[in-house]
Order: structure tokens, then C-alpha cells, then sequence
């Protein structure tokens, strides 16, 4: 069993084996499915999980999502890290 994740700028993080990111078409939303746990992301966190892919870093992640939106990138990095180390304790994303 592995220890508890912590997110950087270099971390590459993905969703973890088990855990899947699904449009829920009868709900018309989109979920992050975990066993026996349910995520619905607000639209913000859902674009930050999209990119999650295991191949690009948290910085490449800011960076474009900062050019993206026209957003600061100082305040994107804080959210974003917050929410992937966030999501990371609760075991539903790694890196």
C-alpha cells in the first residue's frame, strides 16, 4: 500500500486505478466514480480533472489553464494545487 500523495508543480497527476471520469448522460452531468464513492466536480474542478491525463505536470496544468481563461497564473496554481492535494487525500487522484 502506497503512503499519502503530495502534489508540486512537477507532480504528473492522474486518476488512480479504479477511479473514472464519466458523463452521466441521465443526469446530464459529469461524475468522478470512486469505489463505493461518488464526485460530481463543479465545472472549474472538472476542467482541472480533464486535464489530469498522467502526462502533463501541475505546472503545465496552470499554464494552460492560465492561457485558456485570460487568468492570473499565481492564483490558478494555488487553486489548482489545493484542489488536486485535496482530491489526492481523499484518494481519488495521484501523481
Amino acid at each position: 500500500m502506497s503512503g499519502p500523495v503530495t502534489i508540486s508543480a512537477d507532480s504528473v497527476p492522474r486518476l488512480p486505478p479504479g477511479v473514472k471520469l464519466r458523463f452521466d448522460k441521465r443526469r446530464d452531468t459529469w461524475m468522478v466514480l470512486a469505489p463505493e464513492r461518488l464526485f460530481v466536480p463543479d465545472p472549474i474542478a472538472l476542467e482541472v480533472i480533464k486535464r489530469c491525463d498522467g502526462a502533463a505536470s501541475v505546472s503545465a496544468i496552470v499554464d494552460d489553464l492560465a492561457k485558456t481563461f485570460d487568468a492570473d497564473r499565481a492564483v490558478i496554481e494555488k487553486d489548482v494545487n489545493a484542489l488536486l492535494q485535496d482530491l489526492a487525500d481523499k484518494g481519488v487522484m495521484t501523481a
